[in-house]
């Protein structure tokens, strides 16, 4: 990069100029042209999650719930009136469907069809069907206890007993077992709504699809106001609607994001608009470094668009720290003229080129290692950070000698830094000093190491504000549902395999619910028995319908003319023999919601058609714990996981942190082996010493912060070896003539520290731990910098 700056140099200022614009007009021409090919902003969290290797069952499953619960509304409206709850429900769907942007399709409740067509297959396959205790009378020949039972039902006000069911199910057995299948929800169904009672409320359950991403700005504004025109149609306090889905935890991204980037953006930008009056007490500076900073960011947002093909809004977030890095090259010329009045723009380019190409490097090499991390919104950053530093050292060689070649005047800001450096360095030669600094340093280093902690947790993401978080678990609570990511998986390689399996796993869940590890779980087991199940059902009921049925007749005060009422049981009993309730009939009769616990491999051909069932899971309480639990159940045909996919990539986080902190250090070994070879031994370990002790430094602050390390917090680590590698290797080229280095690492740290500082505020965790640990670090690096004067002094420059 260096031969290629210096060959630049040797061309006219006038020509440098020209391909500067004509590079800059090919950018920008290149990146209309991405914009126009389908190039987009970026907003959906998710997108910047790392992609974890899974089997295909898995990856289905995953894809499914995410597929299920993608552009989900779920709205629950409340009241202790129950009319007034099924009313309001009816009159937000009707608006919702009435909306003339057609924001919402799929908008439903409770399906009378779905769950009529249910009972009706239920009753057709009666002869498969009995509770635990109608089996256990039937095997002990106790056919007197169901003969009670169906009786008790016939003279009770409150039975199911009616003269057309009694004709097809004599012993009432039926209703028993429909009731057995319901009983794994307390939802149920009035006038198509979807109801569930808690104490003395009811919710009436309404679910509505969005037509597009609710990313999509758009889309997700059309959303809004759809909801905000459906909601102001219910007037009654006695109701309160509940609210809960991926539109609005997107929309609070959205708002959270634009705002931290014109906040950010703008006060970084402010600071830096006084850093430079303040410098240098001119206008002309200034935009010149509004010149680099543009065309460092045209740079960077071409760049990141035509590699990725969208931009993340937190890929901006985090950009916008680029002010802090890229205004450094225009620090350190303006300096360096200010302090060597008498060259002109080309002289001083040549002078801080090799400092500045070799800071181009060390910073390049920070945002490659970032560029190494799982997580697709960090790469990002790191190809959007890397090519606007690119941008702005290109300016700096081409536009610069034409555009800044006018004399500056004297301040007393270069004054103030000869004299802060000529303290640090009366102070540094005071033995005194340097016993009781390292001293210091020594314990402040080991305190705060040892009370460093660790946290991947991905949820460190982004936090949605606490009224959308509690509105959401309401909704789980009405809806009884459980963790979107969190649940168990059966796979086997046929539909009944994975149906024996389900029902074999029946008794770990039940003795989970028993410990508390999970309140409640569903699976398609409680609402269709085993084949081998059936069969034994089917053979115990025949002591009823080919032995009994007089019998029965009689005790009940049935008459049977002629027996045609037994022929006609009995020949349907034996035409009932081997129809089979099945999944795929299940399936068909019981709609999306069923269909989305239910799994079929992305490749049945390579994975031996394998199937799965997902079983939901209510209130996890202790998931470790249900993880050990069904790690130790065997299935006899099938195998069983917990797929937990917040806790699976914060685990790969976690992997990802050691990466980084172990590439931290073998770029700390890299880099001194790269300067030893521009500088004595002693001064090149100096040059990775000081970002390498603001580092440990950095570490031990946030372990008395209690702030607990994550990958952000690596990610910042590495930004802070580069950016302090480009003061150390400033002052080492500068050696005795450091007094234009120490004012533009002054201008640079101040510029830095406004971007980073901001960041530290930000109210998503993982940006807020990114700036915080750059806030840090950078603070250091900037004391401990000028220390390298000490050393270059005494030291021979060697080539």
């Amino acid at each position: 990069m260096q031969r290629i700056g210096q060959l630049l140099l040797t061309i006219s200022a006038k020509w440098r100029f020209v391909i500067w614009l004509t590079l800059i007009t090919c950018v920008v021409g290149y990146g209309v042209n991405l914009w126009q090919s389908g190039a987009k902003i970026q907003s959906n969290i998710l997108a910047m999650l790392p992609h974890i290797q899974q089997d295909s069952i898995t990856h289905s499953a995953l894809t499914q719930v995410e597929q299920r619960l993608e552009n989900q509304v779920y709205l629950a409206v409340v009241s202790a009136d129950k009319s007034l709850a099924i009313n309001s429900a009816k009159s937000i769907m009707a608006s919702l469907k009435q909306d003339p942007n057609e924001a919402f399709i799929d908008i439903s409740s409770a399906d009378d069809t779905n769950i009529n067509d249910l009972g009706k297959w239920y009753f057709e396959h009666r002869f498969q069907l009995l509770t635990p205790q109608q089996e256990q009378a039937l095997s002990s020949n106790n056919l007197e206890q169901l003969l009670n039972q169906a009786q008790h039902q016939l003279y009770s006000a409150f039975g199911f007993a009616n003269s057309q069911l009694i004709t097809q199910d004599p012993l009432l057995l039926f209703p028993a077992n429909l009731q057995a299948l319901s009983a794994h929800s307390s939802l149920t169904q009035e006038q198509g709504i979807l109801l569930n009672q808690q104490h003395d409320e009811y919710a009436a359950i309404i679910m509505a699809k969005g037509q597009q991403s609710a990313f999509n700005p758009n889309a997700q504004q059309a959303q809004l106001n759809a909801l905000q025109t459906a909601l102001a149609t219910v007037q009654s306090p006695q109701v309160n609607i509940l609210k809960a889905g991926a539109l609005f935890h997107a929309k609070a991204a959205t708002d959270s994001a634009k705002f931290e980037i014109s906040f950010i953006g703008s006060l970084s930008l402010i600071g830096v608009v006084l850093l430079v009056w303040i410098s240098f007490r001119t206008l002309m500076p200034l935009s010149l470094v509004f010149i680099t900073l543009s065309s460092g960011f045209l740079f960077a947002l071409v760049a990141t668009l035509s590699l990725f093909q969208q931009l993340h809004l937190l890929t901006l977030v985090f950009g916008t720290s680029l002010i802090g890095i890229a205004i450094d090259y225009s620090f350190h010329f303006y300096c360096e003229k200010l302090h060597q009045p008498n060259r002109n723009a080309t002289e001083v380019i040549q002078s801080i080129l090799p400092a500045m190409t070799l800071a181009l490097g060390s910073s390049s090499l920070a945002f490659i290692g970032i560029g190494f991390t799982p997580f697709p919104g960090m790469q990002q950053v790191a190809v959007f950070c890397a090519a606007g530093l690119v941008g702005a050292y290109l300016t700096i060689i081409l536009a610069y000698p034409l555009l800044a070649n006018r004399s500056l005047t004297q301040t007393a800001t270069l004054k103030w830094t000869q004299q802060y450096l000529h303290a640090l360095q009366r102070i540094a030669h005071t033995p005194r000093f340097t016993f009781v600094s390292v001293g210091v340093i020594a314990v402040f280093i080991i305190v705060g190491v040892s009370l460093s902690t660790s946290n991947d947790d991905i949820r460190n993401l982004q936090q949605s504000p606490e009224h959308i978080t509690q509105q959401e678990t309401q909704v789980r609570q009405w809806l009884s549902g459980g963790a979107d990511n969190q649940f168990i998986l059966v796979s086997a390689s046929s539909e009944a395999a994975v149906l024996q399996g389900l029902h074999q796993l029946q008794a770990t869940l039940d003795q989970a619910v028993e410990q508390q590890y999970i309140q409640q779980y569903f699976s398609v087991a409680n609402m269709l028995p085993t084949i081998a199940q059936q069969q034994r059902n089917y053979q115990l009921q025949e002591q009823i319908y080919q032995q009994q049925l007089p019998d029965i007749f009689e005790q009940l005060g049935i008459a049977d003319n002629d027996s045609a009422l037994s022929s006609e049981l009995k020949s349907h009993y034996q035409a009932a023999q081997n129809h089979y309730l099945t999944v795929s009939d299940l399936l068909a009769l019981g709609g999306n919601n069923l269909n989305s616990v239910w799994v079929q491999a992305d490749n049945a051909a390579t994975n031996k058609g394998q199937q799965g069932a997902i079983v939901l899971l209510t209130g996890i309480n202790n998931l470790e714990a249900l993880k050990q639990q069904i790690a130790q159940t065997e299935l006899a045909n099938a195998n069983v996981q917990v797929v937990d996919k917040v806790g699976d990539i914060s685990q790969l986080m976690g992997h990802y942190r050691h990466i980084m902190l172990a590439l931290l250090a073998g770029v700390l070994v890299v880099a001194g082996v790269i300067f030893s070879m521009t500088y004595p031994l002693k001064v090149a370990l100096a040059v990775v010493g000081i970002p390498a002790l603001a580092i440990l430094l950095t570490i031990s602050s946030l372990g008395l912060l209690g702030s607990p390390l994550s990958l952000f917090h690596a990610l910042a680590l590495i930004l802070v070896l580069g950016i302090g590698l480009d003061y150390s290797v400033f002052f080492a080229a500068a050696k005795q003539a450091s007094n234009g280095v120490m004012m533009a690492v002054l201008m640079s740290a101040c510029s830095t520290l406004l971007a980073f500082g901001l960041l530290a505020f930000s109210q998503t965790n993982a940006i807020h731990f990114f700036g915080l640990t750059l806030l840090l670090g950078i603070g250091f690096t900037f004391l401990l910098a000028p220390f390298m004067t000490l050393i270059t002094r005494k030291q021979p420059h060697h080539v």
